[in-house]
């Protein structure tokens, strides 16, 4: 197997953690997510995303070619794009308002848990995609689930500073 492949679909070994890698994957990925948001803002968080899903079709279609099971829990890479996903209305406002972006960590927690959610029940559309064989049902399936984890943030920020004023 390619080496490259491996590195990137398993997130530098991170997919091999048990139990439950995709949890393990998810939790990687946010001091990464941090790391490219102090770095360059909600631009660099967006290229990582990019770059996150492109590189996880390649490594998973690596990774996969020639085996029977087509998302293998091993290959984290796709946790991490749809973290990345679901912390993207934090980094927009912490960028666009200059703020540190930890000062935000209830949505951090909350980015983190509804991403999770979605991810392991796999409602709707998330369903329909983790259904779909091959590199792009493997991302596409933790892409739709950090939509809607950034939807849920959304929704809770709006609540907890709209509805409650906190």
């Amino acid at each position: 197997m390619n080496r490259l492949a491996m590195l990137i679909g398993t997130v530098m070994g991170v997919g091999y953690l048990r139990p439950a890698p995709g949890t393990w994957g998810s939790l990687v990925a946010l001091p990464m997510g941090w790391a490219l948001h102090v770095t360059g803002g909600l631009p660099l968080l967006m290229a990582g995303v990019l770059a996150s899903f492109f590189m996880g079709l390649w490594a998973t279609g690596v990774m996969t070619r020639g085996q029977d099971d087509h998302d293998p829990s091993e290959i984290v890479i796709d946790e991490v794009a749809g973290q990345w996903i679901a912390l993207l209305p934090l980094s927009y406002v912490a960028w666009r308002h200059g703020l540190d972006i930890t000062v935000l960590w209830p949505g951090w927690v909350a980015a983190f848990a509804l991403f999770r959610l979605f991810d392991i029940t796999k409602p709707g559309p998330i369903g329909w995609a983790d259904r779909q064989h091959g590199p792009m049902g493997v991302m596409l399936d933790d892409v739709i689930a950090g939509v809607f984890g950034a939807i849920g943030v959304l929704v809770l920020a709006g609540v907890c500073h709209g509805l409650m004023g906190l």
